[in-house]
């Protein structure tokens, strides 16, 4: 991540507009496997239907075991989000995500002034394909928070947040990033730009 570096980079645009059920509505309406067919019910899903799919892959994702070393959480409303960041990271927190003005792919110029986000522990929040809107969070302590200015080749400008994985000896060694990098779980830091729909929460 250094100044003047050039990559091919795609921000997608975020089509999921799912936004969040106040903290009260979303602790009355059950969230698990145990519960489908009252939870199509709640939103008037069809069993067997595609959104009903989703919602069921969704939910199992939250209810599986994270990897070695993960805390996690999927927040179903903001208020269960900024609780699970500062149970993590102390009362005084911030959350930054990426901002872009173009989603086509194109490439970008690292531009001056990556900044280094505070401290080695952050919660990244990913939202998830749900009927309101729901963020599988989880805090892991190997990781690095970066602020990264970047110029696209239109002129358009993103800022963008970039993490980098310090440890990643538990990961799956079949994991996307292996296989893109060639290199061993373990062996070199992992780092990647974080999409729109995603949150990152870091101590102030």
């Amino acid at each position: 991540m250094h100044p003047g570096k050039m990559m091919n980079l795609q921000f997608t645009e975020n089509t999921n507009t799912a936004t969040f059920l106040p903290r009260q509505v979303a602790d009355s309406i059950p969230f698990s496997s145990n519960n489908l067919p009252e939870i199509y019910s709640e939103f008037s899903v069809k069993p067997g239907s595609t959104e009903a799919e989703v919602m069921k892959e969704t939910i199992k994702e939250c209810e599986n075991p994270g990897i070695e070393g993960e805390e996690k959480e999927c927040a179903t409303s903001l208020e269960s989000m900024i609780d699970f960041s500062t149970s993590k990271l102390g009362k005084n927190v911030q959350a930054i995500s990426t901002e872009v003005e173009s989603t086509q792919m194109q490439k970008y110029t690292i531009k001056t002034g990556v900044k280094k986000m505070a401290g080695d522990k952050s919660v990244v929040c990913h939202k998830q394909n749900y009927a309101y809107a729901v963020f599988y969070c989880h805090a892991t302590q190997n990781t690095r928070a970066y602020a990264v200015p970047l110029e696209g080749a239109d002129g358009t400008n993103a800022k963008a947040v970039a993490v980098c994985h310090t440890d990643t000896s538990a990961w799956n060694p079949k994991h996307l990033a292996f296989q893109v990098l060639n290199v061993k779980p373990g062996t070199v830091p992992v780092c990647h730009f974080l999409p729109q729909d995603h949150v990152v929460w870091l101590p102030n």
